[in-house]
């Protein structure tokens, strides 16, 4: 969980970043389809698993973009190298729990690791988290039985920093499929630049999962 803090005296958002921070809702986040029409027939082809391969190609684009990995801390900003992910998990009476995975690795390597993760949590059935490590998570979950147009996250009061992202269930529109893919961050770190970065890079990670031989 290694970390540097920003050079506030020459961070370039500064201003922004005191603004946002002063703010009771300082959050900025929107919902975009993203097309998985050839992901899909891969996921078909391979049997892989839906949730966990959308998770890895979601998790390695957030960690590209260097704004997803900062945090307030003390009032300050520190980045991450590298980012976890904690998503929930479904249980079999309805509730969920909380999963925590990396993804600092080949996809092919991911699948099971993350299969065995996932196994491991709902043997442990618990929302509970470590405070101290929740600064490097991203959290993910997802609605994968309504496609919606938008989505209201809960926030903690005070604010934290943690970006949240979420998908729905896909659907079909003419000859693509698309899934709706929400994104929530703090605004005093990110703007919507930063997340159309993340955008860009969720489909670079699409294609290139699509396009792999996965032998």
């Amino acid at each position: 969980m290694d970390y540097k803090y920003l050079d506030m005296s020459v961070y370039n958002r500064k201003g922004h970043f005191e603004y946002f921070n002063s703010l009771s809702y300082p959050y900025v986040g929107l919902t975009v389809n993203v097309d998985i029409t050839d992901l899909l027939k891969k996921i078909k082809a391979k049997n892989l698993p839906f949730f966990l391969t959308v998770c890895y190609c979601v998790s390695e684009a957030a960690n590209g973009v260097p704004e997803f990995k900062q945090r307030i801390r003390d009032n300050k900003i520190i980045e991450f190298d590298s980012c976890e992910t904690s998503h929930t998990v479904a249980l079999e009476d309805g509730t969920y729990c909380y999963c925590t995975l990396k993804s600092n690795m080949p996809f092919l390597d991911f699948i099971p690791y993350a299969v065995q993760k996932q196994e491991a949590a709902r043997r442990n059935r618990t929302i509970d988290e470590d405070d101290t490590n929740k600064f490097n998570k991203i959290f993910i979950s997802t609605l994968p039985w309504v496609s919606y147009t938008s989505l209201v996250q809960p926030v903690p009061i005070p604010a934290d920093s943690n970006p949240r992202i979420t998908w729905g269930k896909y659907f079909a529109q003419g000859d693509k499929i698309l899934i709706p893919v929400s994104v929530l961050c703090h605004h005093g770190l990110v703007d919507g630049i930063h997340i159309a970065g993340f955008y860009q890079l969720l489909d670079k990670y699409i294609f290139s999962i699509s396009q792999s031989g996965l032998a």
